[in-house]
């Protein structure tokens, strides 16, 4: 059966230390959205409408991408039909820890996405 695939709440934004905290004050203090904290003291994140912005400082950036995620109801399947389908898979970008049921692709454009088993609710 082919897996279903949809996207997920979350958005993260992957900000050089240089631009973090004037990107943290233009979402809280001039557009006002509603902060949100997440498992750890440094993930500062905003709704953003029916999503989550989660900002993140990363030390080895020299400007800012945005990552996505997509939620699926079988990674084993959405792995092969990603692969068949020529998508690049990046897991060595970040650590998902040890029973995180999921992966990491590459986009055509080059965008990251976790492709995760979930219900996109998190």
């Amino acid at each position: 059966m082919a897996p279903r695939f949809e996207g997920g709440k979350n958005i993260a934004m992957k900000v050089p230390p240089h631009q973090y905290d004037k990107t943290v004050a233009f979402y809280r203090d001039v557009l006002g959205l509603e902060e949100i904290r997440g498992p750890s003291a440094d993930a500062i994140g905003f709704k953003f409408g029916a999503n989550n912005l989660w900002i993140d400082k990363v030390a080895a950036m020299s400007q800012a991408e945005l990552w996505l995620e997509v939620v699926t109801d079988n990674t084993a399947e959405a792995a092969k039909i990603l692969s068949e389908a020529g998508v690049a898979r990046c897991d060595d970008i970040e650590e998902l820890g040890d029973g995180f049921d999921g992966f990491w692709i590459l986009s055509p454009a080059s965008i990251v996405h976790l492709v995760y088993a979930g219900d996109g609710s998190s």
